[in-house]
Order: C-alpha cells, then structure tokens, then sequence
C-alpha cells in the first residue's frame, strides 16, 4: 500500500478522532469510509455514554460497537476479558470474533470466543493464555461463570448484539443473570434491528441514560434487492432451481428451506448437479458448521442451502441471490433471509418459490414488508401443470385487501 493511499484511507475515520493504531488497523483491513452507523454510533460511544442502536445487519455495525473499545483497550494484567460481547447464535459469534481480531490496534488485544458445541477444554486453554474481549452465546458464557473459568470482574464495556433475536429465542434470563454480574461502572451498549417493548424493558433497566441512534429503514427490506417470487407446484421446484441458477448464474448464493430433513435431501440432489455446494442446518455438529461458513465468506462454496440458522447475522458480502426454496412460516424470517443480499450498499436477488395454495403466505409477507412481489417465469419451463383445482373452479376470486394505502389481491390468477 502506497503512502498515498494510506492517506486515503484513514481520511474517512479520521474524523471520528481515533487513535492511530486503529486507524492502522482499519488500513490493514481496507476499511475506507464510515457506514452510516459507524459514524453516528462510535462518537457517541467514545463519549462514554451508553448506546442503543437500531440498524440492520450488513450496515457495518459489528466495527461499530468494537472499535470504541479497541481504540481505548491498554495492555493490561487482568487474566480475564475487559469487554463482553453477547450474540445469539455460534455463527454471529464467530463472525464477530474474526471482525475483532481483524481490527485489534495488535496482537496483544486478544478475542476468544465462547459457544456450545465446541469442546470445552479446547475454549477453556484460549481463555487461560488472557484475552481483552469475550465474545459468547449467553448460555455458554453463563456456564463458565457457573463453573468458576470466567470472570468479569474486570469488564467495563458490554454488548448486546441482536438484542431482538436473543430475546426472541429465550435467552432474557441468561442475559440478565450475566449483566448482574457485570460491575456497575461499565458502559453498555445494545444492538438491535428492532425494538419491541421487551427489548425496550431490558434496555431501559441495564442501561443508564442511553443515546438512542435509529438507523432502521422504514420499510422492513432494502430498496436495492430485486425481489420477486415464481408460481411452481411443489414436485417441480427442484427443476425449477436449475433453471433459475441456469439463468441467474449467481456470484454466491443461499438457497433457504424450511425444514432440516428437507435441505439436507435439496442437498444431496443439487450436490448431484452443480459444484460447490454445502449445506447448513442445526443438526451439523459445530465444527462442521464453522467450516462450512469459513469455506462460504471465501468463496469456496457458491450454493450454500440452508435453514434459518443463516437467516439473521451472518454477514457474506459477495452473496448476490437469496432463494427461497420453501416460504417461511413467520414473514418476519422473510426478511431476515432476503437481508442476506444487498449487503452494504450492493444490488442483490430474492426470488421465493410460491406454489399454488400459498398465496395466503405470499400475501401475509408482502403485507408484512409493504411491497407487492412481481411474479416472473423462467422462459421454456412450465413450472405449473395447466390443470385448474377443482376447488380453484368452484372459489370465487377472493376480495381485495388493503395494505398500508396499496392494494394487494388474496386471490391470484397463477395461484
């Protein structure tokens, strides 16, 4: 890297007024400009005030809430961590992990992460030889406290990262167990894409006189994905998969189900017809879940299909398609898989395979998101037989329904 470009680089931070071995470390990782919520959350953070931000995933907010504990982290001789980042799955906790050994100011200001499903003593050697950030699933980092291995009784910064999300899978009591636990001259900071009266509850009870920065959009999906969805019976979807690879020829791209054994089985066939496909689901032993996700964010895996266990934190940001195999049972999880696309700033793909009796799940989500989804077809391909249902005959067309001042029909022609 030239000294030019070195300039160059650090211009776009250099505002925030961090130090120069963050500013270094930014270099190395080619971080250029700000996010929006780089820039809003790290003054505000840096102040020493404690934080509540609302963003969506894949807006940069992971550097966010870390580079203001990074940019004041001394070398220090406590054994245990001086930062805690809570998240709700092993995925984002690996990913966060990774983001803050990327950005550490050097390599004396160690990260280790803390999940279940990884032997014990193995995480348990990583914390012995000293670490300034933690970064664990709220159950695992209560079985340590439980066991006597961690303590944090050095911490003074603290993380909830998609507070929604581990609100939403149960974990409130772990949370509140480990915040207890935390001493009370800290600051805190929470990350949550929305904020619902729970999470709200919990902020306003462990935070002091938080600055709240929102930097959610209005409307639940980004602008800059393309989304739309194709009518299929069910016994032709896979076909029509191929075709729509065929067609798109996606630079990466995750191809959701709704059930373990069916995207293992979508697995075993389309690993039958393309190369570089992986699977990813919550009965693979974690090990081979961390692989597999490694292998994705280099690029070694195009399609990757999977269950929701992607569908929210994971940021991959050259995936370009998001597919749909089956419709999700929540429109909420419509979102958040689409959101695996158009990552900071880029064009993406969402394209939801909808078959003829699920246009009540079509409508539902496209209510929830305040969009009406264009329907495509593949050219050549007859994804529907041309027999009419019985009942489709005798069913008169359903009324319309209004949606947020736009009107979006039940009933539909192709469905």
């Amino acid at each position: 890297m030239t000294s030019a470009m070195l300039v160059e680089s650090q211009s776009g931070f250099r505002p925030l007024s961090l130090s120069s071995s963050v500013l270094a470390a930014l270099d190395r990782a080619t971080y250029v400009e700000p996010t929006p919520i780089q820039a809003a959350l790290i003054p505000a953070a840096l102040s020493g005030r404690d934080v509540i931000g609302q963003a969506q995933t894949g807006t940069g907010k992971t550097a966010a809430f870390l580079l203001p504990f990074l940019d004041r982290w001394q070398d220090g001789p406590e054994p245990g961590p001086q930062a805690i980042v809570m998240a709700p799955t092993r995925e984002l906790v690996v990913q966060v992990s990774e983001e803050a050994r990327k950005l550490a100011p050097n390599r004396h200001c160690r990260t280790v992460p803390i999940y279940g499903g990884q032997r014990f003593r193995q995480q348990l050697a990583e914390m012995r030889k000293g670490y300034a950030i933690a970064v664990g699933t709220p159950g695992r980092v209560l079985d340590h406290l439980a066991r006597g291995t961690l303590s944090l009784e050095h911490v003074r910064y603290v993380v909830l990262d998609e507070a929604d999300r581990m609100l939403d899978i149960g974990f409130r009591p772990d949370i509140e167990k480990i915040l207890r636990r935390c001493p009370a001259a800290r600051q805190t900071l929470l990350l949550s894409a929305t904020l619902p009266p729970p999470v709200l509850r919990l902020a306003y009870r462990y935070l002091s006189d938080p600055v709240h920065i929102n930097l959610s959009p209005n409307k639940a999906t980004v602008e800059n994905i393309r989304q739309s969805y194709i009518t299929v019976d069910a016994e032709r979807k896979f076909e029509l998969l191929l075709r729509v690879i065929d067609r798109e020829e996606p630079r990466q791209c995750i191809i959701f189900c709704q059930r373990k054994r069916f995207a293992e089985t979508l697995y075993r066939q389309l690993r039958g017809k393309r190369k570089r496909v992986a699977a990813m689901h919550g009965d693979l032993p974690q090990p081979e879940r961390n692989r597999i996700m490694q292998a994705f964010r280099e690029g070694k895996i195009v399609y990757l299909v999977a269950t929701d266990v992607v569908g929210r934190g994971i940021d991959v940001t050259n995936i370009s398609h998001i597919i749909n195999y089956d419709l999700p049972e929540d429109p909420e999880n419509y979102v958040h898989r689409v959101g695996r696309t158009g990552r900071m700033g880029a064009d993406g793909v969402a394209i939801a395979f909808v078959t003829r009796e699920q246009g009540k799940e079509l409508t539902a989500i496209e209510t929830f998101i305040n969009i009406q989804l264009a329907e495509e077809r593949v050219e050549g391909f007859e994804a529907v037989s041309q027999r009419v249902p019985p009942e489709a005959e005798l069913a008169p067309p359903k009324p319309a329904t209004p949606v947020f001042g736009r009107t979006v029909r039940r009933y539909r022609r192709a469905l």
